[in-house]
């Protein structure tokens, strides 16, 4: 359970001018409330009022509240429901890194999702035919799923925040909620008299290599179904806002942008406008909610057709969580990637969805939910990334295919550093060992950190006893294919009492070992796995491949008693023979 007696406080971590800008507001001095839709309108009167006086406001608009600025607007009957509107009146806003330790310990597993894959299906054919049937052109479908929460919600917020790498995050504590949003995308912001909107509408999981990235980056950027997608909410937002804006002044800046995530690349527009002098932020929310991209084309309709096919309100999750300035300046969030807590339930729940078109597939459609959902389970892990290299006699093994491999994954993970310092750093320690052979590890930290450190080693000549795991890896798991200080899924199925361990995936596919890939004779034939089995593109294994001296292949586990010989091989060790411990 979450339940305290902590006052409502309202934190943002978004992005303005290419920075983070993190802000506090506490101490309200009132909380501003609708609890019934019609309400919804008096409390975004008081809030203006509030503005007006001098005072900032922080809060959040729910997807149910939409009926009150837009009667034809139809949403899922909220019973149970939080307030449709919650905003805390401020004095002032505060610039803080942390609102508190955040470093406390918390639970939240067995996630639940709302509904099977053969519902969904039956969900998506509804939603098929009222697109045959020229009803809509796009529905922004979403699911709920469920978990019991204890312990520190901010920690939770923090683990988020770092598995999204998003740039409009928030934690907003209510009497009745904790709000952890982990959002990427902007709903609207005003400055200026200038109001921009961002809408992110096509998405495509990430690689587990840059090979793959780039790939999955490419078909999105040609994929016509995300393309028709962001396009029909683009020209949605120019229609809504030109009821808003001074004539002639809505303007698409860009299109089909796209932004990389931890777990998913996402496409993005922007569009501006001129504001209308006369026109309140009541009157954008009039306009423009709820946002484009959580709803589908056009947007009356396509919410009739989600309120007859959703089974529970969305609450916070798809309306909007921002803030107001006295100076007229305002910005929010479409609250997505985002979990709210019941305070007297002590149950999560955290909404995902996607725009389904005419192209679209139920399968696929599923599957980008479930890549959605990831950041839920993905645990950041601070670690470092890391390369093993051979130093003999002042010279290092294989050093441009190490340089090229730490490069890549730094451009995966968004690493920093300069490889100029890493070559000098390298060359720094060579030069103090000139003799004999060293193992050099070689450390970078997301900051751009460089650490060398090594120790002397002897060749292995005699055969090494190796177990076979007891357990499978899981092959999507991205630190197989990068090599980094994070080495838990490796210690996870480590056997104790031999050299090393042989590792297999699922499938029953054989991949590496924990320190070394794997190669096989086989009919006089040298063989290692394919790296989509999930393992290490390991540097000696590239070079022994492009030299045509190992072939990949699929092994198997029964494969085994077919091998005549086995090594485990790295760019250190070079080529150690293995036999199985019987």
């Amino acid at each position: 359970m979450t339940k305290n007696k902590r006052e409502p406080f309202a934190y943002f971590e978004f992005m303005k001018q290419h920075t983070v800008e993190p802000i506090l507001f506490e101490h309200p001095k009132q909380v501003i409330i609708a609890e019934q839709l019609e309400d919804v309108l008096l409390a975004m009167r008081q809030v203006e009022a509030a503005l007006k006086a001098g005072y900032y406001a922080a809060g959040y608009v729910s997807y149910e509240a939409a009926p009150a600025f837009n009667k034809q607007y139809k949403v899922v009957e909220a019973t149970n429901h939080k307030p449709f509107v919650w905003f805390g009146v401020f004095e002032k806003k505060e610039q803080m890194n942390e609102v508190e330790d955040s470093t406390q310990p918390y639970s939240c597993s067995q996630w639940e999702i709302d509904l099977t894959r053969d519902d969904y299906a039956k969900k998506f054919m509804h939603i098929q035919r009222s697109i045959a049937a020229g009803e809509t052109n796009q529905v922004n479908y979403t699911v709920r799923m469920r978990a019991p929460f204890q312990g520190n919600a901010l920690a939770f917020y923090r683990e988020l925040t770092k598995a999204q790498s998003a740039h409009y995050t928030c934690f907003i504590e209510t009497e009745e909620q904790q709000i952890l949003s982990a959002s990427p995308e902007m709903f609207f912001r005003v400055k200026n008299g200038t109001i921009m909107t961002r809408p992110m509408a096509g998405t495509a999981r990430r690689g587990k290599s840059r090979e793959e990235d780039r790939y999955q980056l490419e078909a999105l950027k040609q994929s016509d179904k995300n393309k028709l997608e962001n396009k029909m909410i683009v020209d949605l937002l120019c229609k809504d806002l030109k009821s808003i804006s001074n004539p002639g002044t809505v303007e698409i800046t860009s299109l089909y942008d796209i932004e990389k995530y931890p777990t998913v690349f996402q496409m993005t527009s922007t569009v501006t406008a001129k504001l209308r002098a006369d026109k309140s932020m009541t009157d954008v929310f009039k306009a423009l909610f709820p946002p484009a991209s959580m709803t589908g084309d056009p947007k009356e309709r396509t919410m009739a057709i989600i309120s007859e096919i959703e089974d529970s309100p969305r609450g916070v999750y798809s309306g909007a969580i921002g803030y107001m300035t006295p100076d007229g300046e305002a910005i929010f969030n479409v609250p997505i990637r985002t979990v709210v807590i019941d305070k007297d339930t002590g149950i999560a729940k955290y909404g995902v969805g996607g725009g389904i078109t005419i192209n679209s597939t139920a399968d696929d459609e599923y599957d980008e939910i479930v890549t959605k959902a990831a950041v839920l389970t993905r645990s950041q892990t601070t670690f470092q990334l890391l390369e093993s290299l051979r130093l003999e006699n002042g010279t290092y093994f294989l050093l441009r295919e190490h340089l090229e491999r730490i490069q890549q994954s730094s451009a995966y993970f968004h690493f920093k550093f300069e490889i100029d310092d890493v070559k000098k750093a390298l060359s720094t320690y060579a030069k103090k060992h000139p003799m004999g052979i060293q193992k050099v590890r070689l450390l970078v930290s997301q900051t751009g950190d460089i650490h060398v450190e090594g120790q002397q080693i002897k060749d292995i000549e005699e055969s090494k006893q190796i177990a076979v795991a007891s357990s499978p890896i899981h092959k999507d798991n991205i630190f197989l294919y990068h090599k980094t200080t994070n080495r838990a899924v490796y210690e996870e199925h480590q056997v104790s009492g031999v050299y090393d361990t042989l590792l297999w995936n699922e499938a029953g596919e054989l991949t590496e070992f924990t320190n070394g890939n794997l190669v096989v004779e086989w009919g006089g034939v040298r063989y290692t796995p394919p790296v989509e089995c999930g393992l290490l593109p390991g540097t000696f294994r590239s070079s022994l491949l492009k030299e045509k001296e190992i072939k990949e292949k699929v092994i198997h586990k029964e494969d085994l008693e077919r091998c005549s010989r086995m090594w485990l091989i790295n760019s250190v060790r070079k080529w150690v023979p293995v036999y199985i411990k019987s």
